[in-house]
């Protein structure tokens, strides 16, 4: 059996990456209602690119200084 090299670091964020998961996946119209080995790699692979996508603009506009939902000089 391989071992997992996909841990979550820092473990008060598990349950926010979980529902993180099921929102992406709600938003692009797949069902994680029931077993998630049932579904395709394919669908299980886009789910995850779309949340890391999303993770490195919040952090690229973290860096930047911005937040969302923020005007130019609003204070965060």
């Amino acid at each position: 059996m391989p071992r997992r090299t996909n841990r979550i670091l820092v473990r008060e964020a598990a349950q926010a990456l979980e529902n993180f998961k099921y929102e992406v996946a709600n938003e692009l119209g797949i069902d994680y209602s029931g077993d998630l080995g049932a579904l395709p790699s394919r669908q299980n692979g886009y789910v995850g690119g779309i949340m890391v996508k999303r993770m490195i603009q919040a952090a690229q506009n973290q860096m930047a200084g911005k937040a969302a939902g923020t005007t130019p000089g609003q204070q965060v």
